[in-house]
């Protein structure tokens, strides 16, 4: 009997989340085959149950995903983000008088945009179907890796073995995959838990996104579409259970008090969500014909809404490196890419991973010289124009060496 080859591809992306999603799209759509293995189906990733989490989008991500024909399919549900205000203040009492404001007009262009990670997910899966080269394969997780001198050999949990030039590990900050390729980390979890809710509000918020330093640590309010808003709000370990635990009323009362009336009343809508906060930062990002991208490199804390962010600039230089070598004659896992994928974006991450590190422990505190410190320090940014735009620049994603997708251009 003949022998029947494996399914020889490009890429093979483990993991079908956000990030291993826009990678697959933007792979395949630079012309060259892409399979995505996941073990959790589309109609689960789908329901509403499964994620009740937003992600913050950088103005150079929306860029990004208008260039991948994602932005058409999400952007009657994603929220413009119109301005952002910075305050600090213990508990109950009243903000500092000094204050950070972030204001979209000074840029020419909203900060970025806030949207369900339900409905991001719904949105690329809808692009995906129209996006040849691309084949998912669910439910399966990729088992174990074994790689050739000219190709990798994945062995999957539904039996199947695919053969690739490279395959790419976006499955989440326990990557199973990073670790039986050696790859090791350095992390550590934060004394903190994050509690994510839903409110609904009878004031409008105009677009305003909210970060309210609290002692036990930073307090999002996120503007949705329609009155409401996504709260990310962050809490110590020992405090959060009963806080989970509370009767509506209660919860919307402890809600109050942090959240203040600016937005009138408020009503707590859904499901509460809580996930343990915690830092990793992967020694290094590529192995041979291997590399990691999203969460599987890093994962970063909350305070600033960057680590989706952080992922999809993974997704679009690694596009990048790939796309440049097979157009040059070579594969897509070719070692000098991968290379100079990793010189690129472990330093980025690295340098934002620190600066979120720093910035959680210089606020989440009640020590009365270091927020007497802090708070000056957010008025002299709000003073000073120049540094206020290159933080508003920062927080949209738009320094350093940008992607072309992130440009707004196509692969």
């Amino acid at each position: 009997m003949r022998e029947v080859p494996f399914p020889r591809i490009d890429v093979l992306i483990a993991g079908g989340g956000m990030v291993g999603l826009t990678l697959a799209l933007a792979l395949a759509q630079g012309g060259i085959s892409v399979a995505i293995a996941d073990p959790v189906s589309e109609a689960t990733v789908l329901a509403e149950a499964f994620d009740g989490r937003v992600s913050a989008l950088s103005y150079a991500v929306v860029r990004m995903l208008r260039a991948l024909d994602v932005w058409p399919h999400l952007e009657s549900d994603a929220q413009p983000i119109l301005d952002i205000l910075v305050t600090d203040a213990a508990l109950g009492a009243a903000p500092s008088p000094f204050s950070l404001h972030f204001d979209h007009r000074e840029i020419g262009e909203p900060m970025g945009a806030i949207a369900e990670n339900r409905h991001i997910r719904r949105a690329l899966f809808t692009a995906l179907r129209k996006t040849k080269n691309i084949r998912v394969i669910s439910p399966a997780a990729v088992l174990s890796i074994a790689t050739q001198t000219e190709f990798a050999e994945a062995k999957l949990s539904n039996g199947e073995t695919v053969r690739a030039s490279l395959v790419v590990a976006a499955d989440g900050r326990n990557s199973p995959l990073r670790e039986q390729m050696g790859i090791r980390t350095i992390s550590w979890s934060y004394p903190q838990v994050g509690i994510v809710a839903a409110v609904q509000h009878n004031k409008s918020h105009n677009g305003t996104a909210y970060e309210h330093f609290l002692p036990s640590g930073p307090f999002a309010i996120l503007p949705m579409t329609g009155n409401r808003s996504s709260l990310v709000w962050t809490e110590r370990q020992n405090l959060a259970p009963p806080l989970l635990q509370l009767t509506p009323d209660k919860f919307e009362a402890e809600l109050t008090n942090r959240f203040g009336h600016h937005l009138g009343d408020i009503e707590a809508i859904g499901a509460r969500w809580s996930y343990p906060l915690q830092f990793h930062l992967a020694r290094g990002y590529i192995a041979t014909r291997f590399a990691l991208a999203g969460d599987s490199a890093h994962g970063i804390h909350p305070i600033a809404g960057q680590g989706l962010n952080l992922g999809l600039k993974d997704a679009a230089a690694l596009t990048e490196c790939v796309l440049e070598s097979v157009r040059l004659g070579l594969d897509a896992g070719d070692a000098d890419a991968l290379r100079r994928y990793e010189r690129w974006r472990r330093f980025d991450s690295f340098m934002l991973a620190a600066a979120t590190d720093g910035l959680n422990r210089l606020f989440s505190n009640d020590i009365a010289p270091i927020r007497a410190v802090r708070d000056l320090g957010l008025g002299i940014v709000d003073a000073i124009g120049p540094l206020r735009r290159l933080f508003m620049r920062n927080a949209g994603g738009d320094l350093g060496k940008l992607p072309r997708l992130m440009r707004g251009e196509a692969v």
